[in-house]
Formats: structure tokens, sequence, C-alpha cells
């Protein structure tokens, strides 16, 4: 059962010895949508878990699971954000050509939707949410590195991370209704930005935005730069990934696209009403033990 049969159900439906009528919603209903996706101990995705096979936790309490749904077919709205400082300059080439291939292997032209944003000394937004293959294929040519004029220029922060992601979560995503991500590849540091780390965390949880943090660096990196990108994945429920020797950056878009099209989508309407907004944490589970559940860690409940 999908979610509009769901609430078609529970709502309206067919009236004895009358036409079907349209269902009628209450706006005291507030229904938490939960995206997760399973993988077992070698890390393949498993699909094929039912609403029976999962426990949510809202603050410590069971919550019934109302809505159920494997998501593999749903559009995709999906940001592509790419760290253009210079200390990514060795890598940029490498992240174009993965890019490309992703795009090719994911954007469906009458379903998704993609942009592009670059961030260094500023966040800017090259390609608009699009369907067009073509336009984001061409617009990738341009990013790239500041230039020597533009680095002259240059009077804020470096490397603004915090704030491509608050954007990207604020001014592009927030009012999208389909499943939302943002694919972040950087060495995961940030200078100047005015946006804290958790600033950009909460503004992707109160927008629904899964955020996947890919760390590649042409030499160097940090361990707190690892720390960022993580803490941006497992904080919206998605994943992390670093590009090795052994792991090369065409192989974690595989691993992202498969992850996208994988998922679980739960529903559940709280059992204790909101009065005031405020973050709650969720935690899923799976009956079965040995499983590892990548969801989100809290939600903004508002009455």
């Amino acid at each position: 059962m999908n979610r509009r049969e769901w609430l078609f159900g529970m709502w309206g439906g067919l009236v004895r010895g009358q036409e079907p009528i349209e269902p009628t919603f209450s706006t005291s209903v507030k229904i938490v949508d939960v995206l997760a996706s399973v993988r077992s101990k070698n890390g393949q995705i498993l699909t094929n878990l039912a609403k029976e096979d999962f426990v949510l936790l809202e603050n410590g309490r069971q919550q019934e699971v109302r809505y159920f749904s494997r998501e593999s077919d749903l559009p995709l709205t999906v940001g592509l954000l790419i760290d253009t400082s210079l200390s990514q300059e060795k890598v940029l080439n490498a992240e174009r050509s993965a890019i490309r291939r992703f795009l090719d292997q994911v954007l469906r032209e009458t379903k998704d939707k993609l942009f592009l944003m670059q961030f260094d000394m500023a966040v800017q937004v090259r390609q608009k949410l699009t369907s067009s293959r073509k336009a984001l294929d061409e617009v990738l040519n341009y990013v790239d590195t500041p230039s020597r004029r533009e680095l002259g220029m240059q009077t804020g922060g470096g490397t603004l991370l915090y704030e491509a992601v608050y954007q990207a979560a604020t001014e592009v995503l927030k009012e999208q209704r389909n499943r939302k991500a943002v694919i972040v590849l950087s060495d995961g540091e940030d200078f100047g930005s005015e946006k804290t780390l958790e600033e950009a965390v909460e503004a992707a949880v109160k927008a629904d935005v899964l955020v996947y943090g890919i760390y590649f660096t042409g030499g160097g990196g940090s361990r707190d730069g690892r720390g960022v990108l993580r803490r941006l994945a497992q904080g919206t429920g998605a994943g992390y990934f670093e590009v090795t020797k052994k792991l090369g950056i065409e192989q974690i878009f595989d691993a992202i696209q498969e992850e996208l099209r994988g998922q679980y989508s739960l529903g559940f309407i709280s059992d204790q009403p909101a009065r005031l907004s405020e973050f709650r944490k969720l935690q899923l589970v799976t009956k079965q033990k040995g499983l590892v559940v990548q969801a989100r860690e809290r939600y903004l409940a508002r009455p």
C-alpha cells in the first residue's frame, strides 16, 4: 500500500450507493516520514524487508508504523555540492568524470531533478534544478578552482562548506516534495562560514534532506575533515565514504545510487502530538540481528 492509498483508506473511500469521493485530510495529523537503507554484515543493500521487520522509536517510545513502502522508483531531487577550493584542484577532473557517469546512470529525465553547486570562497549555484542531462554536463566544464584574479579580489573566507549545505537545504530543497539528497565532495575543511556545522545539519534535518559525504583529497587531509563529513551524513541518515586506492570515486557513486534506489519509507503519527516545535530523537532498528540500518537520528516535530 502506498501513502496515498493509506491516507485514502483512512479518511476517504466509498460511501455506500455513491460515487467515490475525494479524501479529506485533517490538518492536526502529522505524518513523520523516515527514509532508511539496510545493509547486511557484508555491506549488501537489502531490499526485501517488510514493515514487520522494523522497530521504530521516538524519544525511546515505540511507534506504530502506519505507512511503509520500498522506494525504488519514486522521483529523486539531488544536489551535487563540489568543493572547488585550491586544496581540491588535483581531484576535480576525477570528480567531473564520476559525476558524468552518475548522471548517465541515475538521472531519469522524465522523473528526476538535479542541481549543481560549487563552493570555495563563495557559494555558487552553477545549475538550478533541472532534468536536463545536457545542461548539467555542459555546466560541469565551468566548475573549477578560483582564478588568480578571483583570489586577488578575495576579502572573506576560503572554503564555505557549511554555508553550501545550509543554502542547499534552505534555499533550493526546502520546498521540494520528492526524496531529497545532496552529495558533498570535499576534504571536509571549512574556513569562513558564518553558519556552524550543527546549523548545517539542523537545516538539512528540517528540510528532510539526506547529506552524503564523500571525502576526497589530492593529498594531505585531516581527521577533522573526515569527522565533519561523517557528521553531516550520520546526522541526516545518509552514508559517508572515503576515496581510497581500494574504493574509487566511481565505485562510491555506484554505492550512493544503490542506496537511493533501495530505500524504505516508513511513516508514523507520534503518540504525543507536539505542542511546541522541538527536535525529537529517532531510532530505527530491525528485529533481525546483525543488520545495519541507516536513517536520520531526529526530526523536527511541529504543532
